[in-house]
């Protein structure tokens, strides 16, 4: 058995734990052994994070441990006590092991630095009352994320076994994902699919970029209809890559209507709506739920005369279970 844990304060709220390793292994795996709180995906986690040393030197996944190193991580403490929360959000569907909501554009997902607004993820724990200690992540329930100005269909899991089966149904790429985009202008394609890899950008930290040395990022999307060249489009993500949509339209000419970071300046926010979430429910089968358009991107389609063509996604749909 290796040596016991010793916890020691960073200073930070978070906490650094080592031990002496009594037998050989992969770093992930002897982490996991020795700390009944982590599992091995949560461990290879910290790994990919820079949390965790060999000898006080950084590790990759693959590292191998021997009788007598000694291994050092920093465990990120989960904030226990959610901020104030004023607002409800609409439920859309919900069982014992998920909830999906309408997110409005203008609330984020989770507390980024310096951010001290209550977020998604303060509302699911006030609403919900989850045991946060029973996470072993970060961000307890959150599996996906939307940006801020982004709004729409967005996954929670109520309790750890939905978060890690959703977590791996993400990972596998089985989760179908419809959005709802108003572009500046007409792409040339009225159907195609992008293959770009996105990265940091070079110069920019806070915005991401079609680089060599991204990761591989597929998107698909097709013409609803358009105005002149103000266009509604209906987006397919394949991958999930940070402001992927964003980025891979706007590299097709055809930015995102009020994108100031990707496209041209504009007052409000974003025009993109996550409208469809297709996914393998944590007990079987899979569950489809949709969030209709929000009234400022009615009022642009309307304004652009396509409300016919828009209809389809204006009306909620009821959210649909099937088994397997």
């Amino acid at each position: 058995m290796d040596d016991p844990l010793r916890p020691v304060g960073t200073g930070n709220g978070n906490e650094r734990r080592s031990f002496v390793a009594s037998a050989a292994g992969r770093i992930d795996a002897v982490i996991s052994a020795n700390d009944t709180a982590l599992t091995r995906a949560g461990a290879q986690k910290l790994i990919a994070e820079g949390l965790v040393e060999l000898n006080g030197q950084p590790v990759r996944k693959s590292t191998r441990v021997e009788a007598g190193d000694e291994v050092s991580y920093v465990v990120l403490v989960v904030e226990q006590q959610p901020r104030l929360v004023t607002f409800n959000l609409p439920v859309l569907y919900e069982d014992d092991d998920v909830v999906a909501v309408d997110k409005p554009a203008g609330l984020a997902v989770h507390h980024a630095p310096g951010d001290d607004e209550a977020t998604v993820a303060d509302w699911l724990l006030h609403h919900y009352d989850l045991e946060v200690a029973a996470f072993e992540v970060e961000h307890p329930g959150i599996v996906h994320r939307l940006d801020r100005e982004t709004s729409g269909v967005l996954l929670l899991a109520r309790n750890p076994a939905a978060q890690a089966s959703l977590n791996a149904a993400f990972e596998a790429r089985t989760v179908h994902k419809s959005y709802l985009a108003i572009t500046t202008n007409r792409p040339k394609k009225d159907r195609a699919v992008i293959e770009a890899p996105i990265g940091r950008h070079p110069a920019d930290r806070t915005r991401m970029a079609i680089t060599k040395a991204g990761r591989e990022a597929r998107t698909s999307y097709e013409l609803l209809g358009n105005d002149r060249d103000q266009c509604l489009l209906l987006v397919h993500p394949e991958t999930g890559r940070t402001h992927q949509i964003r980025v891979h339209l706007a590299a097709v000419n055809a930015p995102v209507f009020g994108d100031r970071v990707y496209g041209k300046t504009g007052d409000g926010r974003h025009l993109l709506h996550a409208w469809q979430l297709d996914v393998p429910h944590p007990a079987g089968g899979r569950l489809e739920v949709t969030a209709p358009l929000p009234a400022d991107m009615l009022d642009v389609v309307r304004s652009m005369g396509l409300e016919t063509v828009a209809s389809p996604y204006i009306d909620p749909q009821a959210p649909r279970r099937t088994q397997d």
